[in-house]
Formats: C-alpha cells, sequence, structure tokens
C-alpha cells in the first residue's frame, strides 16, 4: 500500500512539472530575421527595458534614441552625445537573433552589445533576452518605437 502511495505521489508531482512552465523560458522562433528587419529599421527606438541579473538599469539609456539603419549600422543618440555600432539579424539554433555591437569598449553600451533572442515583436515593440554562455545568467532588453 506505502509503494501506491508513493507512485501516485511520485506520479502527481511528475505531471505538476511537467506542466508547468518556467517563467524564463520563452526563447522561441516568434519571428523570422527579415521580419525584425523590417521593424527595427523603421524608425527610431528607446530602451524601456534593460534588466541585467535580475537589476533593472533602465535609466542608463534613458534619453537615447536608437536607430538601425538598412546597411546594418546603428546609432544611440541623446542630444549632442552619439553612439555608434553595428547590428544584424539571423537564425541560430532555432532563434531568431539580433546581433548588437556598439563600439564603446565599457559602461552601458557595452553591456547590450549581445546576441539577444527576440522572445516577442510587434511592429512597436521589440523584446528580447540573452542567457550568458558563461555563467548562465539571463538580461532582458525591449525596444519600443520612439
Amino acid at each position: 500500500m506505502k509503494k501506491l502511495k508513493l507512485i501516485s505521489i511520485l506520479s502527481l508531482l511528475l505531471f505538476v512539472s511537467i506542466g508547468c512552465s518556467d517563467e524564463d523560458d520563452t526563447s522561441t522562433q516568434v519571428s523570422n530575421p527579415t521580419e525584425i528587419t523590417s521593424t527595427v529599421t523603421d524608425g527610431q527606438w528607446v530602451v524601456t527595458l534593460f534588466k541585467e541579473n535580475d537589476v533593472v538599469q533602465t535609466s542608463n539609456y534613458s534619453g537615447y534614441s536608437f536607430t538601425f539603419g538598412a546597411d546594418g549600422s546603428l546609432s544611440a543618440t541623446n542630444g549632442s552625445t552619439t553612439q555608434s555600432g553595428d547590428w544584424s539579424t539571423y537564425t541560430d539554433s532555432g532563434y531568431t537573433k539580433l546581433d548588437i555591437m556598439f563600439t564603446a569598449l565599457d559602461g552601458p553600451f557595452e553591456e547590450i552589445s549581445e546576441d539577444w533572442n527576440v522572445i516577442s515583436r510587434t511592429t512597436t515593440k521589440i523584446e528580447l533576452k540573452h542567457v550568458s554562455g558563461g555563467d548562465g545568467s539571463i538580461d532582458y532588453l525591449t525596444f519600443e518605437k520612439d
């Protein structure tokens, strides 16, 4: 009888663990690279969320407008200050990626220079996720149309 109860409990736990999803496990193929390119090159964007290691650091990008050029150029402008870089989009391991590379070697623009998984996209909002290959930490970056 105890074995039957134990088997029932273990079966229930297995069923519950399979049915539950991890909140952080939302990286799926939501768009193709052509759709991302079409979206990001249409207008200017602002960062509405940057979360690194569970610490919100969105204010590091306050006042910056981001422009993704059709030629792969990237600029972030805040009045007279401009940060330059490059961007590209591609598919890797079943995920659409948005690769952002600023030329700044330190500071907040180095922090968002990553290969981001696209987790959602509309014409006015793009949500991105990066999982560190080193320690497995997860960062989130959201752009919204300015």
